[in-house]
């Protein structure tokens, strides 16, 4: 068995190893600050087969917009249509900080501990091994599921040019394919290929913001100015049609409406942490990432959605018959452009959201994939799925993760797309579930750390607006999955009932039945292994290389 990587405690030989409390473990570390009765109890086995091939401006495009799908591109008509412009901008802003507060707790994290399992491994470490468990599991199938939910957008989208529904289970075929091979072909055929699609994407959005502005301002060619036209009529906020006797709390309901539909358009930010285990300096790169995410979060999605309501009414026909934007031709963006006599735009933003929709689809395939690895190092998934290719490839969890692809052949059937949308909205619970265990999380990391005399500031990536980063977005999250299905509320049946709230018993009930089949406990502060199995950054950063050339500074700044 390989040796452990020694770190400022001492390492000593212990009895066997476990991530579990009460059992085995190989290797014991302790700590001066500890008695000797107070053991870690993890092992070599946190050591990574895997191998770090991404490159710095493989993470840096990833973590610009390495998720971004339909969700942004086409699920703003439908904020738009159920929230108002206004509406829609406060809920991508409210849901924006939760996304932000999750990325920066992660990135803090990984950024101690750049290693496999990320932070449903963390979880496991520093919280409690049966709350790693849930959290692992659950994001697991949150980005198995979101895999064929993208799929199937990237098939619809094609409909665009070949309307003959005959054909879709052909595209789904080809599409689940291509997605899998990439993943197969290994973590440095992903890097490239959402480099690639993360430029397109860059584009497609600045471009849609650009044309948007000029259109809005009268620079079409039919040179008619909108500008603010459409948050006085209509108005700026839509009712959810809930409560038609009193208009101030049907806005408010409406507003509420969209959390789902904005939340999913941010899920997968955490990507970048989730590949940290495969990246060069990981350290280095994940704080560039984290750092730039503010302004990600407020181009992309704030003034992306805020430039989608200047440019459409949220009670225009279209938008309200386009039912959860299923094509490209229900865009706000489309409709817009349209109507200012621009014809050549919607075949170009169709080509490209169809790259952004396989291009998601790829990102939660890989990262589902090795959030599986992880769960399987820690003894929490069959050993069978640590398994690695010569290449570092763990091909065995990315196989298994690949037959969840299939499920994108149910919204062939009239039959299962009931079933199918049952999954969307599993994805999105179980995404704000993720992000609710990462700020857990990291609060018992922060308060772990300044327990045993570790300095935050000494870790190259930390935020100074912690903990109160976390504790704010513990309270949205916990709110958003309480209320995430409210509308049952006033017109009940149980299968929506269902759909909204199953992702709660769910997670706990993987919390309790790890708990009680392992007899697991809380970690106290002193036991918190800060050490085991974590690089130094001796072993994990390469040497930075200055720009020299014109082309190295520009590049230098854009990744």
């Amino acid at each position: 068995m390989a040796e452990p990587i020694t770190g400022p405690p001492p390492y000593e030989k212990g009895e066997d190893s476990s991530l579990e409390k009460g059992g085995t473990h190989d290797y014991v570390v302790q700590s001066p600050l500890h008695s000797s009765d107070n053991h870690y109890k993890l092992d070599a086995r946190d050591l990574d087969r895997v191998q770090r091939r991404l490159k710095q401006r493989h993470v840096q495009m990833i973590a610009i917009a390495g998720t971004l799908g339909t969700g942004l591109f086409l699920g703003s008509g439908e904020a738009l249509s159920g929230a108002g412009p206004l509406g829609a901008l406060v809920a991508y802003m409210l849901v924006g900080t939760t996304a932000y507060s999750s990325l920066c707790a992660v990135g803090e994290m990984t950024s101690f501990a750049p290693i496999s399992g990320t932070f449903p491994h963390f979880a496991g470490r520093w919280v409690d091994p049966a709350f790693g468990f849930a959290t692992g599991w659950n994001y697991f199938y949150t980005n198995a599921i979101s895999t064929p939910v993208e799929i199937t957008a990237a098939t619809i989208l094609l409909t665009f040019w070949d309307p003959n529904t005959k054909h879709q289970a052909g595209y789904t075929a080809v599409i689940c394919f291509c997605v899998c091979l990439i993943n197969i072909f290994g973590v440095r055929y992903f890097g490239e290929s959402e480099f690639m699609f993360s430029m397109i994407k860059i584009f497609l959005i600045l471009l849609l913001i650009i044309t948007g502005l000029v259109v809005d301002l009268g620079g079409g060619p039919d040179h008619q100015r909108i500008g603010f036209r459409y948050w006085k009529n209509p108005g700026p906020v839509a009712g959810a049609g809930l409560e038609p006797k009193h208009p101030p709390l049907d806005r408010f309901l409406g507003i509420l409406s969209v959390i789902i539909q904005a939340a999913f358009s941010f899920q997968g930010m955490e990507l970048v942490a989730v590949a940290a285990s495969e990246t060069e300096s990981p350290r280095r790169n994940i704080a560039k990432a984290v750092r730039r995410v503010f302004w990600r979060i407020l181009v992309f999605y704030i003034l992306g959605v805020l430039i989608t309501g200047m440019l459409v009414p949220f009670n225009d026909p279209l938008l309200l018959s386009s039912g959860a934007g299923s094509s490209t031709a229900d865009s706000p963006y489309v409709i817009a452009f349209t109507r200012a006599g621009i014809k050549v735009l919607p075949h170009i933003i169709n080509a490209c959201i169809f790259t952004s929709a396989f291009s998601a689809g790829n990102s939660f395939l890989f990262c589902s994939s090795r959030i599986l690895y992880g769960l399987a190092l820690r003894g929490q998934a069959p050993k069978i799925f640590t398994y690695c290719t010569k290449n570092g490839l763990p091909i065995v969890a990315v196989l298994a993760t690949s037959c969840f692809t299939l499920l994108a052949f149910m919204n062939t059937s009239s039959g299962a797309t009931t079933v199918f949308n049952w999954f969307v909205n599993l994805s999105t619970v179980g995404g704000f579930f993720g992000w609710w265990s990462i700020n857990i999380t990291f609060l018992f990391f922060y308060y772990g750390l300044r327990y045993q005399g570790y300095n935050r500031k000494e870790i190259v990536y930390h935020s100074n607006l912690q903990p109160y980063l976390s504790i704010w977005g513990i309270f949205w999250l916990s709110l958003f999955i309480l209320i995430n299905g409210f509308e049952v509320f006033w017109k009940f049946n149980a299968s929506s009932f269902l759909t909204h709230y199953i992702g709660v018993p769910i997670f706990f009930g993987l919390y309790f039945f790890w708990k009680i089949f392992k007899r697991t406990k809380f970690w106290k502060l002193s036991e918190m292994d800060f050490v085991t199995a974590i690089p130094s950054l001796e072993e994990t950063e390469m040497p930075e290389v200055p720009p020299v050339t014109i082309p190295q500074k520009i590049a230098a700044i854009l990744f």
